[in-house]
């Protein structure tokens, strides 16, 4: 049996280069191959209320922002099912049953969780659905019957839960059956784009740390950007020994450059371990560094941007994909959920007599 593939994003802001190198790429490529039974893509609206609750048209305004860039990335909706979380009831459903198969110690001590929570500033004022979203993402998954879920690392323990939760599940409701599948995590080969650090040098890429380059920045933008990134602090003069280690330009370059960047837009190195020994014994300026990585994130961003153009001229069209999309998923949804309640004992349509 083939795959069943689902991924997605919070739709809080439009998706930065961290998302692309970190999951869409990897979307991209695996919907290219064909060899999968269904491939979701969930634009997460609901799981973004968690801490936005008190801005509900930014969540809103935003899902035709994702939507738009995946699709200018190259992510096609003939192949995938992009569709809105919220549309698709049933999740909210399983979302109830799950939760109590998980107590609030095992949330709390989830890794990922711990570090939003502490990025958000929540201390005593965490909100219950902030702190559930690794149930809430357990279902996504398993209405769907995924298999592979293409995520960056800081994602591993929510799947490690999700994993837990099929096992209480199945354990607590029909030991002799597999109810569900058994997801599996899908990483970046790249480890750097696994985890794209911001253009600050201390968190990851983020729309909430305002550290990122948008798929949907200008050109001018985004030189400004990769002018201003964190580079290393005692590089003061061209001549001095520069440190690769925690330098953002250089991580972006592990993460985006080739051999043929080289020989386009700096035949003078063959390759990154050239650029980088020069930088390293001193004599390499790091203007000269950002231009080459400039020129290459505009390589990978123009035709983006011009994809971009022409969607935004019919946005309808797009909504009556995503609204068709979410119907499929819920369609979907609700026979995993049926079967989720069938072998919790909840098909109450059982007691009626003949």
């Amino acid at each position: 049996m083939k795959d069943i593939i689902l991924t997605g994003d919070r739709p809080t802001g439009n998706l930065h280069l961290g998302h692309y190198v970190g999951s869409l790429q990897n979307r991209i490529n695996l919907q290219n191959t064909l060899d999968y039974e269904k491939f979701y893509i969930m634009i997460a609206d609901t799981q973004a209320l968690t801490d936005n609750a008190d801005n509900v048209d930014k969540v809103k305004n935003n899902i035709i922002q994702v939507a738009i860039d995946y699709i200018s990335a190259g992510l096609d909706p003939n192949k995938v099912c992009i569709f809105i979380q919220s549309m698709v009831p049933e999740l909210a459903e399983m979302t109830t049953y799950l939760m109590n198969l998980v107590t609030v110690s095992r949330l709390q001590r989830n890794p990922t969780i711990k570090e939003e929570l502490k990025q958000r500033g929540f201390e005593r004022t965490i909100p219950i659905g902030f702190l559930n979203y690794p149930v809430s993402q357990a279902s996504d998954i398993l209405a769907f019957g995924t298999t592979i879920v293409p995520v960056g690392d800081d994602q591993l323990p929510m799947i490690e839960q999700t994993r837990e939760i099929v096992n209480s599940f199945n354990n607590t409701y029909n030991p002799t059956e597999e109810v569900f599948k058994m997801p599996k995590a899908l990483l970046p080969k790249n480890k750097i784009c696994a985890r794209l650090p911001g253009l600050d040098g201390k968190l990851k890429m983020s729309k909430s740390a305002g550290n990122a380059i948008y798929l949907c920045d200008d050109s001018k933008t985004v030189k400004q950007k990769i002018m201003s990134a964190y580079t290393d602090p005692d590089h003061i003069k061209i001549t001095d020994p520069g440190k690769i280690e925690g330098n953002v330009v250089f991580a972006y370059l592990d993460a985006f450059c080739n051999d043929e960047h080289f020989k386009k837009y700096l035949p003078e190195y063959k390759n990154l371990d050239e650029l980088k020994s020069h930088y390293q014994q001193g004599g390499l300026g790091d203007v000269k560094v950002k231009n080459f990585l400039y020129q290459i994130i505009e390589e990978i961003l123009t035709p983006i941007r011009e994809k971009r153009e022409l969607l935004i001229k019919d946005v309808n069209k797009i909504y009556e994909m995503l609204f068709e999309n979410s119907l499929k998923a819920s369609n979907q949804a609700r026979k995993t959920l049926e079967k989720m309640k069938e072998n919790m004992g909840l098909n109450y349509k059982k007691l009626l007599k003949n």
